[in-house]
């Protein structure tokens, strides 16, 4: 018996997938993606709508972008933020309006790290110019594990001491908790692209001879501390996600048998699902030394999975069919959508259709899906001259 045949002949991608007390009601998930809107870390209209909409779209789950747990965590001037009660509260109406809609709100918990302090992607995705400065837009002291810059021309980051790492365990859970406050069915750690965590992971970036660097173990325990903080006080009942760059890209970076060994340990720790991405260790790229091909990221996730880990898979996933074929092989337990949804905000939907498993448009808003029925049976009598 196949996949397809034990779900009652729906396809994987739409049948609902349990994690812990939360169920996702498809295996659609909207994949974090900065936008660069917020004001002082606040979230507002322009992040009901744009999280909204895929909502709307019918995605079973939905991320915010990297929101940092504080100021120095920022990528840009642009980014969430929630490390205050504040912030907190302006992401309540993006969650009410998720649930009503039916999907699953998530949230990604970020620290940029050494990487912070820069540019918009649309502004440049560099360093902040002498240019970006006269509009107002200053600096902060960016941190990292060494005091290696990301590159050339980038800020030198202040080494952070173990003391200052044991605070910043703190403001990852102190986050998670007014993500739990405001009404996140799900969080994320994010710990790759070359951010705080990831930088800490590689031993590109990572030359430390203290009890945070030297072998594998050392450079994994920050990512862990920060695990066993926030499942701390991230309910029991709601899944924890990590994000890793599987890869690096680089000569002698971190690999895919250095991400097993950590996917392993994390859900040991209470994380219930790997994010596998890649790169973005050196420069502002996030996939940077890894060829880019539809599903280029799919076999990372494929290789957690066969070690016992639940994975989702990200990267350049394009349709339906394709995202369907990733589930039936078993390579992946859910499918992120980044860019494609961006381009096409009703991506689930249009996936079921092209599945063959929403033929009258049911799924859709019932007041699109009513117009949407007589639109096609008009096209039709049309065709048929």
């Amino acid at each position: 018996m196949d996949k397809q045949d034990q779900t009652g002949g729906k396809p994987l991608l739409f049948t609902p997938f349990a994690l812990r007390g939360v169920t996702l009601p498809n295996r659609v998930v909207i994949s974090p993606m900065v936008q660069y809107r917020a004001k002082e870390g606040l979230a507002n209209d322009f992040h009901l709508v744009h999280l909204g909409k895929f909502a709307l779209g019918r995605a079973g789950t939905v991320f915010t972008e990297a929101t940092a747990v504080e100021p120095r965590g920022r990528v840009t001037h642009g980014d969430l933020g929630l490390w205050n009660e504040a912030q907190g509260e302006a992401l309540k109406p993006v969650v009410r309006y998720l649930h009503r809609e039916g999907s699953i709100a998530a949230i990604q918990l970020a620290h940029a790290g050494r990487k912070g302090s820069m540019q918009r992607a649309q502004d440049g995705n560099g360093p902040l110019t002498p240019a970006d400065r006269a509009r107002g837009l200053e600096p902060w002291q960016v941190v990292g594990p060494t005091v290696e810059p990301v590159g050339p021309g980038w800020l030198v980051p202040h080494q952070l001491s173990t003391g200052e790492i044991a605070g910043l365990v703190r403001d990852f859970a102190d986050a998670a908790a007014r993500a739990d406050a405001a009404g996140f069915d799900i969080a994320e750690i994010h710990g790759a692209h070359g951010y705080l965590i990831a930088s800490f992971l590689s031993p590109v970036s990572n030359t430390r001879n203290d009890a945070y660097g030297g072998d594998r173990a050392g450079r994994m325990r920050f990512a862990l501390e920060i695990t066993r903080a926030v499942r701390a006080v991230w309910p029991e009942r709601k899944p924890l996600f990590f994000r890793v760059s599987s890869v690096d890209g680089t000569d002698f970076g971190w690999d895919m048998n250095d991400t097993v060994v950590l996917a392993m340990t994390l859900k040991e720790l209470g994380v219930d699902v790997v994010d596998c991405s890649s790169g973005g260790l050196t420069g502002s790229a996030t996939a940077a030394g890894v060829k880019r091909r539809p599903g280029f990221q799919v076999p990372f996730a494929a290789e957690v999975r066969r070690a016992g880990v639940p994975s989702m898979a990200v990267g350049l996933i394009l349709d339906g069919p394709q995202a369907e074929a990733i589930l039936q092989a078993g390579d992946a337990d859910l499918i992120a959508i980044g860019r494609e949804a961006l381009y096409d905000p009703f991506w689930a939907l249009h996936a079921a259709e092209a599945l063959g498993c929403d033929p009258g448009f049911a799924a859709w808003p019932e007041e699109y899906g009513w117009w949407l029925e007589k639109r096609a049976k008009t096209l039709e009598r049309v065709a048929a001259g």
